[in-house]
Formats: structure tokens, C-alpha cells, sequence
């Protein structure tokens, strides 16, 4: 939805602030990493999840400061000015989801959850990890903006 409005916005808009191809990217960006958040939070409730890993509590806090950042780097989008510190603490974060999601795995493999549990977990450590890649790909795209409007 919020994607649409964008677009139509932008289409509508004789001047934008930067290439419209540039704002279509970083649209759809958000709003796959909307997506995988919204998928996590689905098979969570459909799977009727009640107890769930502290590896994805910490999962969360990575996405949550996430979300943070990006949305305090929207702004700056305005000047393309002081966002290199951004994409950097993005990409840390990225790297760090990277860690956690592999030793997630690696325990939910080990033997310690019943077969039907592990497929549950898997599927809601997918959508976690896409969620963080998404975000990666989102400061991705702020990166390359920046480039060619410098």
C-alpha cells in the first residue's frame, strides 16, 4: 500500500529528488523488508509458536535497530550528506543477523527440538534472516544513490 502511494506520488511529480528509478528501488526495498517481517510475525501465529528461541529475540533487536537507523537516514536522503556511517553500522548489523542465524541453525539441528518444531523454527528463521538481508539491501540502494547524486 504505502509502496503504491510512493509510486503514484512520484509519477505524479514533475521534479523529484532523485532519479525515479532510484525511489522505485528503494520503495520496493522497504517494502520487502515490510514483508519478511510480516511473514515472521504470520508463521509465528499460524504455527501457534509458543515459546520461541532467544536467537530470535536477538534477531529482532538486530532488525529493530535496523529500522532505526534506516528511518533516521531518510531524511539525510535529502542532502546525501553523513550516510556513509549508516550503510556501515547496516552492514555490521547484517553480518551480525549472518552469525546468529547460522548458529540458530546449527543448534536447531542438533537434536534438541522434535522434528515438527524444527521445520516450524526454520520457517520463521527464513523470514528473520530475509528481513535483515532486506535491510542490507536497502542501505545497499541508499549507498549507490548517494554515488550518483554526488
Amino acid at each position: 500500500m504505502t509502496t503504491h502511494l510512493i509510486m503514484s506520488t512520484v509519477n505524479s511529480t514533475f521534479i523529484t529528488p532523485f532519479d525515479r528509478e532510484d525511489i522505485y528501488g528503494l520503495a520496493s526495498r522497504l517494502d520487502e523488508v515490510m514483508d519478511a517481517m510480516e511473514a515472521a510475525v504470520d508463521l509465528i501465529v499460524l504455527y501457534a509458536i509458543d515459546e520461541l528461541p532467544q536467537e530470535f529475540s536477538d534477531q529482532v533487536g538486530v532488525l529493530t535497530r535496523a529500522a532505526e537507523l534506516t528511518a533516521e537516514a531518510m531524511p539525510r536522503l535529502r542532502t546525501m550528506r553523513h550516510l556513509s556511517d549508516y550503510w556501515i553500522e547496516i552492514n555490521r548489523l547484517a553480518n551480525e543477523a549472518d552469525r546468529t542465524h547460522r548458529r540458530f541453525l546449527a543448534r536447531l539441528f542438533g537434536g534438541e527440538f522434535k522434528a515438527m518444531t524444527v521445520m516450524k523454527l526454520k520457517d520463521v528463521a527464513e523470514a528473520l534472516e530475509e528481513a535483515a538481508d532486506g535491510f542490507e539491501k536497502v542501505a545497499h540502494t541508499i549507498e549507490t544513490i548517494a554515488v550518483k547524486e554526488s
